[in-house]
C-alpha cells in the first residue's frame, strides 16, 4: 500500500493566531513541532495498517515547516515548492492507494476557524467551484480524485470536518479544534496525536475505496479578490472573464486546467 499525506498548519491543535503559523516569528516553533507530531502519527497509523511507502508534502507557507526528525524512517518528505499546478498535493499520482490530509482548515468566508482562508488571504476573499465556497480540502481532494486517489482521512477544525463529510460521507475525520470568533477551543496535543493515529488505522482498515469522489463533468471557478486591479489583471488569463469589479470566472471540463488556472491567478 502506498499512501500520500498533505499537511497544513492552521488546522493543527492549538494554532490560533497568524504569528503561530509564521516561520519567522518566535511563536512558531512549538506549533511546527505539533504539526510534525500529527503528521508522524498519521504515518505511524498508515504503516501499522500495511503501508510500504508514505509520501509527505509540507503544504504550508514556505513548505519548510515539518521537522524531519519527528517523522519515521519509512516516510519521504517533500519540502519547499516545485512550482507545479498540484501545489499542496504535489507528487500525487495514480500509483497511490489513498491520501490523508493533516492540519487542514476551513475555507475563506467560514466562521469556524480564526485562520480560515483559501490559498491566500492576502489576495483572495473567496473561491467558488460550481457554486460552492471552496476549501483547500475541496480543491486538493478533487486533485487527488483526478488521479483516482481517494482522500480517506482528514484532521483539522470542526467546521472543515463537517464540510468534508457533506462532500465525502465516508471520509474519517478528527476535529482537533473549534473556532469561535478570534479564539479556538482545542483538544490536548497528546490526544490529537493519539486520535489521528488510531483513526488513520481505522480508515485504512475499512473499505476506504468508498471514499472515492467522482469529479464533476464541468467546472466553473469563481475567484473574488481583495483588490479590483488584481481581478482585472487576472481576467486576461486564457479562458477567464471579469464578472464583477473584484471577481473573475473560469470554465473548463478538465480539472487539471482548474489547478493550472489557480497556480497562475493567485
Amino acid at each position: 500500500m502506498k499512501i500520500y499525506i498533505s499537511a497544513d498548519i492552521e488546522g493543527v491543535t492549538g494554532v490560533t493566531n497568524p504569528t503561530e503559523t509564521d516561520k519567522a516569528h518566535m511563536d512558531f516553533e512549538p506549533f511546527a513541532i505539533q504539526m510534525s507530531k500529527e503528521v508522524s502519527a498519521a504515518c505511524e497509523g498508515a504503516f501499522e495498517t500495511g503501508a510500504e511507502l508514505i509520501y509527505v508534502k509540507d503544504g504550508h507557507g514556505s513548505g519548510r515547516n515539518i521537522i524531519g526528525d519527528y517523522l519515521p524512517e519509512y516516510a519521504r518528505l517533500q519540502r519547499g515548492w516545485t512550482g507545479d499546478p498540484l501545489k499542496m498535493v504535489s507528487g500525487v499520482d495514480k500509483t497511490f492507494d489513498a491520501a490523508l490530509f493533516i492540519g487542514y482548515h476551513s475555507e475563506a468566508t467560514s466562521p469556524f476557524n480564526p485562520l480560515s482562508h483559501t490559498i491566500s488571504s492576502a489576495k483572495v476573499s473567496y473561491i467558488k467551484i460550481n457554486g460552492i465556497f471552496a476549501s483547500e480540502y475541496l480543491i486538493n481532494m478533487y486533485a487527488c480524485a483526478f488521479y483516482n486517489v481517494p482522500v480517506v482521512f482528514l484532521s483539522g477544525d470542526k467546521g472543515l470536518c463537517e464540510h468534508a463529510k457533506n462532500i465525502s460521507p465516508n471520509i474519517t475525520t478528527v476535529a482537533v479544534k473549534e473556532g469561535i470568533g478570534d479564539a479556538t477551543i482545542n483538544i490536548q496535543p497528546k490526544d490529537a496525536i493519539f486520535q489521528i493515529k488510531s483513526k488513520v488505522k481505522e480508515a485504512l482498515s475499512s473499505n476506504y475505496k468508498e471514499c472515492k469522489v467522482l469529479l464533476p463533468e464541468d467546472f466553473t471557478v469563481e475567484i473574488g479578490y481583495n483588490k479590483h486591479m488584481v481581478a482585472y489583471t487576472n481576467s486576461f488569463y486564457p479562458g477567464a472573464s471579469l464578472i464583477s469589479s473584484k471577481a473573475i470566472e473560469f470554465k473548463t471540463k478538465d480539472y487539471y486546467e482548474v489547478m493550472r488556472f489557480l497556480l497562475f491567478v493567485i
